[in-house]
């Protein structure tokens, strides 16, 4: 497996320099700003993540100002318990993009978001808390707990939300095969074992962060 420095070399060399490739790594929130993240904030970007899988993003950004406001500005509260008429009638609501189980997704996302702040004080406390060595038992988290929060949907997410984190893109999963990581795209806990275990060793080479070693990653390939 190749060091960060060499990966880091091939990216830097692929986009015209160390100067460049540093202006295409995201920032990553610190603790206390995750912490300072209101609940619906939480709830609203686990919604807008689990309606851009598999759609086009740019028509859900669009009717974002539609979602906000028939979904009562995600207020964890009043989502949890929407009724399921109150669902079926969202399902007609040309307000938002119509798709009766990610709205259920949706209600039970806000249960979640509920427990979170019950068990942590706050959404924010809980993701706050989160270690980047423990990042791959985060992801099974959202898959066990969380509602169509599984596989990219919450690594997006979570990325999105400042979390320092790795996304497994295509690009990203080419060079974890190319250096014998995985040998094909993740699909058990296993698979993600390894990933966590090669990402926490890149970034002890190199004293970043899970965002930096992944977006690294996903620019040093053609």
């Amino acid at each position: 497996m190749r060091s960060f420095a060499e990966l880091y070399e091939r990216a830097a060399r692929r986009k015209g320099g160390a100067a460049v490739l540093e202006t295409l790594i995201p920032t990553v929130s610190s603790a206390a700003e995750l912490r300072a993240i209101t609940d619906d904030r939480w709830l609203a970007n686990m919604t807008q993540g689990v309606f851009q899988a598999g759609f086009v993003w740019r028509v859900v950004e669009l009717k974002w100002p539609g979602f906000e406001a028939a979904l009562h500005a995600f207020d964890p509260h009043a989502v949890a318990y929407l009724s399921d008429e109150n669902i079926e009638k969202l399902a007609t609501d040309t307000r938002i993009i119509r798709h009766h189980s990610k709205l259920l997704a949706t209600r039970a996302n806000a249960q979640f978001v509920l427990d979170l702040a019950t068990e942590h004080g706050s959404t924010g406390a809980f993701f706050a808390a989160s270690q980047p060595r423990c990042y791959a038992d985060l992801l099974t988290v959202l898959k066990k707990r969380g509602a169509r929060l599984g596989g990219m949907t919450g690594q997006y997410f979570l990325r999105r939300m400042g979390l320092d984190s790795w996304v497994l893109s295509q690009d990203v999963v080419r060079v974890l095969v190319d250096e014998g990581v995985l040998h094909r795209p993740p699909s058990s806990l296993r698979d993600l074992a390894a990933v966590q275990t090669a990402f926490d060793g890149w970034c002890e080479q190199s004293g970043r962060g899970l965002t930096a070693v992944s977006r690294v990653l996903a620019l040093s390939i053609d």
